[in-house]
């Protein structure tokens, strides 16, 4: 599917702008398999991280979404959780802080006394042709959003962790096939497998798993604020479906990690990618 030539100037990108909108809607009716939990996901107000939080609550979770400063987006989330009769709590704040990522897990636990799943979720991403021309400050920033962060929330949320909960990583396919175009973002999502391969071996004794999703293309608006008008019209073409994909598309694979269907997996990752990394 080709999508309209459109560009954002900055990210992580407003989900209102975008033409189409990504379809975040759950195919299915809920069954109850997050009755009663509580889901801490950053990057939760917008594209999969949207698809994922109204998924989750038409399963019966309870959400606190961390988001950076899309304050439309997110109440737009908040509005769609409540509409499957559930409950949502907003988080502004940058994850590269770890003062603001032990904050977030306190008012959680002020909100909804628990916390029985993680969901690092937020990143960046800044398109460069040649790694001599990666500004070490944004290399520094895409580390700190897309590693740190994840490191940080996981500090503070790790003490309030019981037996049975679950950590979720998002990866991606970059991680298992490279880009020539981001190479620093590449290697992010490949600190991202290694970290989640390890935190599963260090829990695992404590009945916590920890496994991550490496999606593909997907249409969220990371992409118009990261690539060029004539780059997003032909978004996801090259993948083996010939398309890209859509945040619905990638939601369960975050829902059955987080509930006990997934209860003898650990260190593992999903691959919702449309076959762009076969190998994986």
């Amino acid at each position: 599917m080709a999508f309209p030539a459109q560009e954002q100037a900055r990210q992580p990108g407003i989900e209102s702008l975008m033409r189409p909108p990504p379809d975040y809607a759950p195919r299915y009716r809920g069954s109850g398999r997050m009755r009663d939990k509580t889901v801490l996901i950053s990057g939760g107000d917008s594209g999969i991280g949207r698809a994922v939080s109204v998924l989750l609550a038409r399963e019966g979770a309870k959400l606190a979404i961390i988001y950076l400063e899309e304050d439309g987006d997110a109440a737009d989330t908040q509005r769609l959780i409540e509409a499957e009769g559930s409950e949502a709590l907003l988080l502004r704040g940058d994850v590269t802080d770890p003062s603001i990522c032990w904050r977030f897990v306190e008012q959680t636990l002020s909100r909804f006394d628990r916390i029985d799943v993680l969901i690092n979720h937020a990143a960046e991403q800044h398109p460069v042709d040649r790694v001599e021309d990666i500004d070490p400050a944004i290399l520094a920033r895409t580390f700190a959003t897309n590693v740190f962060g994840y490191f940080f929330l996981t500090q503070a949320v790790r003490p309030h962790l019981r037996r049975g909960a679950a950590i979720i990583n998002t990866t991606s396919v970059t991680a298992y096939r490279g880009s020539e175009h981001l190479v620093d973002y590449a290697a992010t999502r490949g600190a991202i497998v290694s970290f989640t391969r390890s935190l599963a071996t260090q829990l695992v004794a404590d009945g916590i798993r920890v496994n991550g999703v490496a999606p593909g293309p997907i249409w969220t608006p990371l992409i118009p604020s990261s690539f060029s008008a004539k780059q997003v019209e032909s978004f996801g073409e090259k993948t083996p479906m010939k398309r890209a994909g859509q945040p619905n598309e990638v939601a369960p694979c975050y829902l059955f990690l987080a509930c006990d269907d997934s209860s003898y997996m650990t260190g593992q990752a999903l691959h919702p990618d449309g076959g762009d990394a076969p190998y994986s």
